[in-house]
């Protein structure tokens, strides 16, 4: 990816709970690869769903970034000339761009419950977007009906490959059409979805690499081939190894030891935990002795290459909360 100032990069961290250590290990990735190329790095609140929200917490996960040594270029606190940086006063830019799809004939509404969809639907399942959408309610377009209960917007996917470059996982293509099928970008319940979302805010503030866990992968091709759509340009990607816990299951918020607060209340340094999550995420030997790193010690791009290949990582035993 480029170099100096033409690298933005963006953390993007939802407010739905304390910041955890997976959580914690991605934002250092994304620190790292712009840091190391004297880049700039955007944080942005994803704050979207705001019945899931949970008071203070977006304040806590800030505060915990600052104590691990991880800091911001624009963002809450840093301020910026492309905000605002929360999802919550953003929507009139999510609606303007339904405007442009619905314009060029590529939305309908869709009443269809999940149920419904999983009765008819070809394929099990498909990612995040659930059994692939059997097009049911394709011909209504944009028309006024009785509807079953409020209507998702969905988009008019077009049949092609989408290919992406992943600096950490390779060349990645999909058909989304055949694999996930027309996607809902606002929920019934008036919700804009993350896919829409998340690409009108990163054209509209010019992220150039987008670094975020693996298991958002799937998730590419639709933002690239949205962004062609909105006639933006989606920016690169590098998927770092999602962090599960040591038994191989995903990380649950609530467990012990997970929340950066349970280690913080424990009287654990901030040093201590980044040389963990370095440790876990591979950017240095599970055999290096030492206890303690700071965020700098971590820097070059060549460092970052080591997370090459690897979907998942597992929590380093040193990660264990004692006491």
């Amino acid at each position: 990816m480029g170099a100096g100032e033409s690298y933005r990069g963006r953390f993007a961290p939802s407010p739905t709970g304390d910041l955890h250590l997976g959580c914690a290990a991605t934002a250092l990735v994304t620190w790292l690869a712009a840091r190391s190329c004297g880049g700039r790095l955007i944080l942005r609140v994803e704050d979207l769903d705001t019945p899931r929200v949970v008071a203070g917490s977006i304040d806590r996960q800030l505060d915990d970034l600052r104590w691990l040594g991880l800091d911001w270029d624009e963002g809450p606190g840093a301020g910026g000339d492309l905000g605002p940086y929360a999802q919550s006063e953003r929507f009139d830019r999510y609606e303007a761009a339904l405007d442009v799809l619905g314009q060029r004939g590529l939305l309908y509404y869709c009443d269809c419950s999940r149920a419904e969809i999983a009765r008819v639907a070809s394929a099990p399942h498909a990612g995040d977007e659930g059994p692939r959408y059997p097009g049911t309610c394709r011909d209504s377009g944009l028309d006024r009906r009785d509807f079953k209960r409020p209507p998702a917007i969905r988009l008019r996917v077009p049949e092609r490959d989408v290919a992406i470059d992943d600096r950490l996982q390779g060349r990645f293509v999909q058909n989304v059409a055949t694999s996930v099928g027309d996607f809902v970008l606002k929920r019934g319940d008036g919700v804009y979805s993350y896919q829409l979302a998340v690409v009108v805010d990163d054209v509209a503030m010019g992220v150039t690499e987008a670094v975020r866990g693996a298991d958002l992968l799937d998730s590419a091709p639709r933002q690239v081939l949205l962004a062609e759509l909105l006639g933006g340009r989606a920016p690169a990607f590098a998927h770092a190894p999602l962090v599960v816990a040591p038994d191989g299951a995903r990380l649950a918020k609530r467990s012990r030891g997970v929340p950066l607060r349970d280690h913080r209340d424990a009287g654990r340094a901030p040093e201590e935990l980044v040389a963990v999550l370095a440790r876990t995420l591979g950017l240095v030997d599970r055999e290096d002795p030492r206890p303690a790193l700071r965020p700098d010690d971590l820097l070059g791009d060549d460092r970052l290459q080591r997370l090459a290949g690897r979907r998942r990582v597992r929590l380093a035993s040193s990660a264990r909360l004692v006491g």
